[in-house]
């Protein structure tokens, strides 16, 4: 696996939107990265209410300890069985949060990626990922889109790191290319989590990279995108907030998860 910091060239904070290059990168590879695209005091106020929220342990949250993933506690009362994995609902924590969506360095790119109109679902991601370096766990390769029901897979995620992320605290980990792949249901397990034992994703895995990302860069990723993640060995925390968008026209499914919960018109 290589770090994948010097592909993508940096984006000033005043511009609002891809060079062409980068709008080429994110076709070819399913993701783009921007640096630097949150100012510090905005990205401070979103760290500020993001400890608040586990200091309080403010509801909705997820535990590590509820998903069983490899290196987490084995229950909410065993030993770390506390550790927060995720503050859910992000968008209600605070109005930095609020204003970050609104951001037009933000939208803009968005706009570039996925057309002019654009509505953030509340139903998925919206939260902040949260990675103890004590009881943190890994997580698989996976597609966000397995368990999202929308007319056609055409969502990007946006990843803002709230300080560094780097593989020994757990940075993302993606497969270029992926989101263009037709990959067979026999590839992926029972919980749709990528296979490493498959010798055919085993080769993908050996060619992914690592999104390194630096205090205030954002990470755009396709809803197809193989994506995993490391546990946190380092000794400090990790803190990333990520909303997930889609063109006006491409609706959440009736009856679905995708559509249980309101959505944001963003423009």
């Amino acid at each position: 696996m290589r770090s994948d910091d010097t592909i993508v060239p940096l984006t000033l904070n005043n511009s609002q939107g891809f060079s062409p290059a980068e709008i080429e990168h994110f076709r070819r590879n399913g993701y783009v990265i921007s640096r630097r695209l949150a100012g510090d005091e905005l990205r401070l106020a979103m760290l500020d209410a993001t400890l608040d929220g586990l200091n309080r342990l403010t509801e909705p949250l997820e535990f590590e300890a509820d998903l069983h993933y490899p290196g987490a506690p084995q229950s909410r009362s065993a030993q770390g069985g506390d550790t927060v994995r995720r503050l859910k609902q992000a968008h209600s924590r605070g109005m930095a949060f609020t204003d970050w969506v609104s951001r037009p360095e933000l939208v803009g790119r968005l706009q570039q990626l996925l057309g002019p109109r654009l509505v953030m679902p509340l139903a998925h991601h919206n939260c902040v990922m949260t990675k103890d370096p004590r009881y943190s766990s890994n997580t698989g390769w996976h597609q966000d889109i397995r368990y999202w029901s929308f007319a056609r897979p055409d969502l990007v995620s946006v990843w803002l790191a709230l300080g560094r992320e780097f593989p020994q605290n757990g940075c993302l980990k993606l497969i270029p290319g992926s989101h263009a792949m037709e990959l067979d249901r026999s590839r992926f397990d029972e919980q749709l989590f990528f296979r490493p034992e498959v010798p055919a994703n085993r080769e993908l895995i050996e060619g992914s990279v690592y999104a390194e990302l630096e205090p205030g860069d954002a990470l755009f990723f396709h809803c197809r995108t193989l994506h995993a993640a490391d546990r946190n060995s380092t000794g400090e925390p990790k803190f990333s907030v990520v909303f997930t968008f889609r063109p006006f026209d491409n609706p959440p499914q009736p009856g679905t998860r995708s559509s249980s919960m309101p959505e944001l018109l963003v423009c």
